[in-house]
């Protein structure tokens, strides 16, 4: 099943075709496609340069390794995601290596890696379904992330699978087209609150 967010102005194929499945196939993805989508993420944008990213990555070759990163999911995350061939925890680390000062932008520059990694994925036909829905705690203590770092996302990734081996809830929201605020409702010219002219309804 592929979809087609419904933008009102015309944007790059890859950001239209972008969606967040839950019900991935079986057929594992290679490890050549994974070097692929973490070199995309690797040049993504940051502050000073610092690329303040990691990632931890389980996929379901590796078992035991799977199993653990898997129970850093809610439960409720755990009934899909476990079709996932690959798991993954995003990982920020929190201060400059330059000088050890705080870094403000480092979850925002976390976000474009992983940004730059799903629209790779995107081009690849495999879909990455990122997820707050776990326990930071959790996966710092099981994964033993260091105290200067802070897990920022849990990602699953594959390729497309059957909706109906989903819960008939997850199903509906499958088939569910994705939603999006207006431009006029986020965009301000000038100053808070004040829209201008050309940002359109």
């Amino acid at each position: 099943m592929q979809r087609l967010n419904n933008t009102d102005h015309p944007v790059n194929d890859l950001i239209a075709m972008r969606w967040s499945p839950r019900a991935f196939a079986a057929r594992m993805v290679e490890a050549e496609d994974l070097r692929i989508l973490l070199e995309a993420a690797r040049w993504a944008p940051s502050s000073s340069n610092e690329q303040p990213w990691s990632f931890i990555i389980a996929t379901k070759d590796e078992p035991v390794d799977y199993d653990r990163l898997l129970t850093c999911l809610v439960e409720r995350n755990q009934t899909w995601a476990r079709s996932a061939p690959v798991l993954m925890i995003s990982v920020a680390a929190m201060h400059f290596r330059r000088n050890n000062s705080p870094n403000r932008h480092a979850l925002y520059d976390v976000g474009q890696s992983v940004a730059y990694m799903t629209l790779q994925a995107t081009s690849m036909h495999l879909y990455m379904h990122q997820m707050a829905g776990f326990s930071a705690d959790t996966a710092r203590k099981t994964l033993e992330v260091p105290p200067t770092h802070e897990p920022v996302s849990a990602i699953a990734l594959g390729y497309l699978g059957d909706t109906q081996q989903l819960p008939e809830d997850f199903r509906q929201r499958e088939t569910t087209p994705s939603t999006r605020y207006a431009t006029k409702d986020f965009v301000f010219a000038g100053k808070w609150g004040q829209t201008a002219g050309w940002v359109g309804t």
